[in-house]
C-alpha cells in the first residue's frame, strides 16, 4: 500500500511539471466492506484515462465520471456512496470520495508596460494566473521588479507567433500606441482565447470595428468577443483604478459572471 499511494503522489508531481490537467481522487472514508480502503487514491485525466484505482467497478466508473465534470466545472466536491443502494454492487458499505480539478494557471498577456500595465500586473498577482508582460521599450521593461511575473522585451509582430494561444489565456491590450494596439488585437482575435481586451476611448473602439470591418480583419461576431473599452465600468481614474476595473472584468469572466 504504501509503495502505491508514493507512486501516485510521483505521479502527481509529473503530471503538473509536464502541466497536465487530472482530477485528484481521494478516498476520505469508508464504512463497512469496499474495494479500497480510506486514503486511496486516482488521477483521472481529462479524456478518462485513470492512474491508481479507488476500487474498480461500478464505484470507479462512477467516480470517474464525477472527475471528469470536476474538471469541467474546476471545482472540488465530496460524493457519498452506498454501495448496495446507489450502485448494485454486493460489497454492501459506504465510500465517500474528495474530487478535485488539478488544473494549470490561466495565462495572463499584458502587452503594455506603462503605468497602467505595471499596476495591472501588480494586482494579478494576487490571484492565479501565469503572468507575461510585454514592451518594445526596453526601459519600462528593465524597471519592472515583481517577482512571478515574465518580462519580454520585443517588438510585438515578432513576438506575437511565438506566444503559446489557448482557451485559459486571458489578453491585454494596453500600449502606447493606437496602431500597434490595433496591431496586437487583429492577431490575437484569430487566436484561442478566455478573455480578450483592448484598453481605448469609445470614439477609438468604433474607428477599430469599423477599420476591422471594412478591411476584412474580423467579422463583426469576432468583434463582438472583444471587451473593449476594457475593463468594468467603475467611473475608474489614474492606472490603479483602471487595472481595478479589469481585474473585476477578469474575475467576472473566469468564475462565469455574465453581469458587467
Amino acid at each position: 500500500m504504501t509503495c502505491f499511494v508514493n507512486n501516485v503522489y510521483e505521479k502527481l508531481v509529473e503530471e503538473k511539471a509536464c502541466k497536465r490537467e487530472f482530477a485528484l481522487c481521494i478516498v476520505t472514508n469508508t464504512k463497512g466492506s469496499t474495494p479500497r480502503q480510506k486514503s486511496a487514491k486516482m488521477l483521472v485525466y481529462p479524456g478518462g484515462e485513470i492512474y491508481g484505482t479507488i476500487g474498480g467497478g461500478k464505484i470507479e466508473k462512477k467516480i470517474i465520471a464525477e472527475a471528469l465534470e470536476c474538471l469541467k466545472t474546476r471545482k472540488a466536491l465530496v460524493v457519498k456512496y452506498d454501495l448496495v443502494k446507489d450502485l448494485n454492487m454486493s460489497c454492501g458499505g459506504s465510500m465517500e470520495i474528495y474530487i478535485e480539478p488539478v488544473m494549470n494557471k490561466n495565462k495572463l498577456y499584458i502587452f503594455g508596460a506603462g503605468h497602467t500595465g505595471m499596476a495591472l500586473a501588480r494586482l494579478a498577482l494576487h490571484f492565479d494566473y501565469e503572468i507575461t508582460i510585454i514592451d518594445d521599450r526596453r526601459e519600462y521593461i528593465d524597471e519592472i521588479n515583481l517577482p512571478g511575473i515574465s518580462k519580454i522585451n520585443s517588438s510585438f509582430p515578432e513576438i506575437l507567433p511565438t506566444l503559446h494561444f489557448d482557451k485559459d489565456t486571458y489578453i491585454t491590450i494596453l500600449t502606447y500606441s493606437h496602431p500597434i494596439d490595433r496591431e496586437i488585437l487583429a492577431y490575437c482575435i484569430k487566436q484561442p482565447f478566455a478573455y480578450l481586451g483592448m484598453i481605448g476611448s469609445l470614439r477609438k473602439v468604433e474607428m477599430t470595428k469599423k477599420t476591422f470591418m471594412e478591411t476584412g480583419i474580423s467579422t463583426i461576431t469576432e468583434l463582438e468577443k472583444v471587451d473593449m473599452p476594457l475593463g468594468i465600468d467603475i467611473g475608474a481614474e489614474g492606472p490603479d483604478e483602471i487595472a481595478i476595473s479589469i481585474m473585476a472584468k477578469l474575475l467576472a469572466v473566469k468564475n462565469k459572471v455574465n453581469k458587467q
